[in-house]
């Protein structure tokens, strides 16, 4: 399999390939094997689909006509714990994976953050993923880690410091993030002692380390990633067009009822529950 994908994607001696073990497929006669592609600190995963006798592989995406077309990347998608804003329960999600020094993220993410509410109000809901990409920006995984600490002080101060490193990301450097952090955090009434603790002990890195295995187990590699009720659209997508997509979609649900957020039923064991 290795050597049968190396050929087929004409990849280089020097690129690390990991295959999985087969898994069941989309169907009864298909197994799914994951490839994870590896080079100086950059990853990768393609899926590919094997017939029972190995005789032949399915490059692609399956769909089951019964289902959501996206539902294999909605099962994979945890929102739990995650920063968000919207209404609890929409009918529309938005689960955007990005990056704090991502120039392409950033015209995106203020937009959606300025308008989503405004454009859709009580119809969507929108969840934050870190996903940095190390290797090329060297401060993004520190911004994520950091903003996790404000979310877990303060989650509504999150969406403050969305903004401004956003607003701010030029002057941003691995050496100053630190002051800039701490001077924004004493005007948005951040306690900075809390805040400078979270920091110093990398109290979050595994949260933000959590919203990276995810990324991946979606096969993202590029940012921003952005997932409409499951729908995944990769680099900057434009307000106006995204208010499109987002406007079909809150149509599409009135009808097929198939997607959205499942929210707010509590269920306590009783013996009247049937």
């Amino acid at each position: 399999m290795e050597g049968y994908v190396r050929h087929l994607l004409a990849v280089l001696p020097e690129v690390q390939i990991k295959v999985d073990d087969p898994k069941p497929g989309p169907t009864p006669n298909l197994k799914e094997v994951e490839i994870h592609l590896s080079y100086g600190g950059q990853s990768k995963e393609e899926s590919f689909y094997v017939t029972n006798d190995g005789q032949y592989i399915i490059s692609g995406s399956v769909y089951a006509v019964n289902q959501n077309p996206f539902q294999a990347d909605l099962d994979k998608i945890k929102t739990d714990l995650s920063p968000s804003f919207g209404t609890p329960g929409a009918p529309v999600v938005l689960v955007a994976f990005d990056d704090f020094e991502c120039p392409n993220c950033r015209e995106e993410a203020l937009a959606l953050h300025a308008n989503l509410e405004k454009a859709f109000p009580g119809q969507v809901r929108l969840y934050f993923k870190n996903f940095p990409l190390q290797s090329i920006h060297p401060w993004a995984k520190a911004a994520a880690v950091d903003g996790r600490c404000i979310y877990r002080q303060d989650p509504a101060a999150f969406w403050k410091y969305h903004d401004w490193i956003y607003q701010n990301q030029a002057d941003i450097t691995p050496e100053n993030l630190k002051t800039k952090l701490t001077d924004f955090a004493k005007g948005a009434g951040i306690d900075t002692i809390q805040l400078g603790r979270c920091m110093e002990n990398n109290a979050t890195e595994a949260d933000v380390d959590k919203d990276i295995a995810e990324g991946h187990a979606l096969h993202v590699d590029a940012t921003p990633t952005l997932f409409v009720n499951g729908r995944r659209l990769v680099g900057t997508v434009p307000w106006d067009n995204l208010k499109q997509l987002i406007q079909d979609e809150v149509n599409y649900q009135k009808v097929a009822h198939n997607a959205g957020e499942k929210c707010c039923e509590v269920t306590i064991p009783s013996a009247l529950n049937k």
